[in-house]
């Protein structure tokens, strides 16, 4: 599926191409109105993520000009924290959807697998990999058949690991989808985080290559993964 980006800061434009190039998504970015506009009534598109501050013709004024020629074309506008009427207006005037700047690429890219869901289709609403499971509804997880109680990052950040079975995640993978793109990249938080992922989960401190036959690995130098048990 084709995703047209329309993103006037170049940096952030990347940081979404990279993560939905990630997801399997082709991308096209523009980064002005008029260009925009151009690429959403002429390509082949199955979304478009729109941000609202655009240089030469407004990011809403766009949006009018996809309703009036591609009704059904979903499109999720990207605004200002705060921008309250920003938001408002772009869903009157046709909006699917709105994210809210700063945001983590976890949210956008849920909201992305949303709107290009087939009609009838659900996503599924558990994830298992090994004996670890997650219900993305009601938000609960267990190993092995007992409950871990983690908290709302915790939560996203096994989940985006158990969207991503045996794959091996950069850090900057995972640190933009889920804390977002403006996120310091030197921080140690992931770090924390994945310890405190693997004392919930019972695995221990073990940070080695095979970090205790625990479901989280450690790649070094790379990043981490979800382990799929071998049969």
């Amino acid at each position: 599926m084709r995703i047209l980006v329309v993103e006037d800061e170049r940096t952030l434009a990347g940081f979404i191409e990279q993560a939905l190039l990630a997801e399997g998504y082709a991308v096209t970015l523009a980064h002005d109105g008029p260009g925009a506009e151009i690429e959403a009534l002429t390509g082949d598109y199955a979304l478009v993520l729109l941000d609202v501050m655009l240089p030469g013709r407004s990011g809403l004024d766009v949006l009018d000009a996809i309703r009036a020629r591609k009704p059904e074309l979903p499109v999720i506008v990207l605004t200002a924290r705060g921008a309250i009427e920003q938001k408002v207006e772009g869903l009157d005037r046709g909006a699917n959807d709105y994210v809210t700047k700063p945001f983590s690429f976890e949210e956008l890219l849920a909201r992305v697998r949303a709107h290009l869901r087939a009609p009838g289709q659900r996503e599924a609403s558990v994830l298992e990999v090994g004996d670890v499971r997650l219900d993305l509804r009601t938000r609960r997880v267990e190993r092995d058949g007992h409950e871990v109680r983690l908290t709302a990052r915790e939560f996203e950040l096994l989940a985006y690991l158990a969207r991503h079975p045996d794959q091996v995640l950069s850090r900057e993978q995972i640190l933009n989808a889920v804390w977002g793109f403006d996120f310091d990249p030197g921080t140690k938080v992931l770090e924390v985080y994945i310890g405190y992922l693997r004392r919930k989960l019972g695995e221990g401190e073990g940070e080695g290559e095979g970090d205790g036959g625990g479901p989280i690995e450690t790649v070094r130098n790379v990043g981490y993964r979800l382990r799929v048990p071998r049969a």
